[in-house]
């Protein structure tokens, strides 16, 4: 139905930047909610930001002032841009979406693309 596919993981030094990229194909229209989770390796997958139909968005206490969650519907993308980038950032990313209103139910997912901020 809905198809979601990550890029934009690498390498990068600490107080670097990056973007990921979160491509959507499918049935798109029926997504209200798009998103981004990370998971680093012993720790709780947690979320780091979405953004609604409407443009509202919202981010984790963790990435809040670094990072920003934008989208461009003529390219069916949603932008994870990720700025002062710190170690503790390490993660494998995901990209979701969700169909209903409120609360978000993540029912589609990317593969995931690793982030490491390493010097």
């Amino acid at each position: 139905q809905v198809q979601l596919v990550e890029s934009g993981g690498g390498l990068v030094q600490p107080g670097g930047s990056l973007r990921l990229s979160c491509a959507a194909s499918g049935s798109i229209f029926s997504i209200n909610y798009m998103g981004w989770y990370r998971q680093a390796p012993g720790k709780q997958r947690e979320l780091v930001a979405f953004i609604t139909r409407s443009g509202s968005t919202s981010y984790g206490d963790s990435v809040k002032g670094r990072f920003t969650i934008s989208r461009d519907n003529a390219k069916n993308t949603v932008y994870l841009q990720m700025n002062s980038l710190k170690p503790e950032d390490t993660a494998v990313y995901y990209c979701t979406g969700a169909p209903t209103s409120w609360p978000p139910r993540w029912d589609y997912w990317g593969q995931g693309t690793q982030v490491t901020v390493s010097s």
